[in-house]
């Protein structure tokens, strides 16, 4: 591993010599990168980022000053003898002061897809994978195991409770406590998780056509208004209702394993 000839690198950083540090990218001043770090091309890391041992980022990240990343699991459980690991894909943004811990098994990992915008002051905890373009406001905390899917959209202060999943699209309101499965393209508030309705702005924003959100409509009130066990409203999806994104819904549902969050 090596510094690439065209990073810059502040003389007052602290960089191991096993880490590798992409092309064109930046190390501010005071930052420390343990060994083992591999940094990709065209990355900016402002002052006091400290990157931890078994990190590997991608391309074209922008860390924020005071950020931690590769942390060790806030797990009682969690031997600091074992190798685990921290992975961080292309573009994203990270802001100031939060926190990313690695995984606690052996050899297990934390995952960031791509181009993701986490905001200011919050923790994303061991074993976590955060899918690609998610927007995760400032204080908000997530727990060990969580799962977010691609265009989530997770507000200030929500709390989301271990070993839970959200959906694409979905959108959390602000200082909700997510303590079940919250399914994707729908709205949801509330102290402990309800849902609200359809993600409306989320769904423009990516392009879905009117038959397309029309169609979440007729899923949503299937799932939530007709009275109908769960099973069966799934089964009406899959008879009545066409597309891949109705497809994806009822995977998710089947697929939850601490059961979805109710209206």
């Amino acid at each position: 591993m090596a510094i690439d000839s065209t990073a810059r690198v502040a003389e007052s950083a602290r960089v191991d010599p096993t880490a590798a540090i992409g092309a064109r990218t930046q190390v501010g001043d005071f930052c420390v990168i343990e060994a083992d770090v591999s940094i990709g091309a065209d990355c900016l890391l402002e002052p006091y980022v400290y990157i931890k041992r078994w990190t590997t980022l991608g391309d074209r990240n922008e860390i924020s000053a005071g950020n931690v990343l590769g942390s060790d699991p806030l797990d009682k459980k969690f031997n600091k003898a074992h190798r685990s690991y921290l992975r961080i894909g292309h573009g994203n943004i990270i802001r100031e002061h939060y926190t990313i811990s690695r995984g606690t098994q052996p050899e297990s990992e934390t995952v960031i897809g791509d181009e993701n915008y986490i905001m200011t002051s919050g923790h994303i905890a061991h074993n976590a994978v955060i899918g690609s373009r998610a927007v995760i406001a400032s204080c908000a905390l997530i727990a060990g195991y969580v799962e977010v899917e691609d265009q989530a959209f997770i507000s200030g202060g929500v709390v989301v409770h271990q070993y839970s999943k959200i959906g694409r699209l979905a959108m959390v309101g602000g200082n909700t406590r997510v303590n079940s499965d919250v399914p994707p393209f729908f709205l949801y508030s509330g102290f402990d998780v309800e849902a609200k309705g359809l993600n409306m702005v989320g769904l423009k924003r990516a392009g879905f056509a009117l038959d397309e959100v029309s169609t979440l409509k007729k899923a949503y009130r299937l799932l939530y208004r007709s009275g109908l066990r769960l099973e069966d409203a799934l089964a009406r999806m899959e008879s009545d209702l066409a597309g891949e994104h109705v497809q994806h819904l009822v995977a998710f549902i089947r697929g939850s394993k601490r059961g979805i969050c109710r209206e």
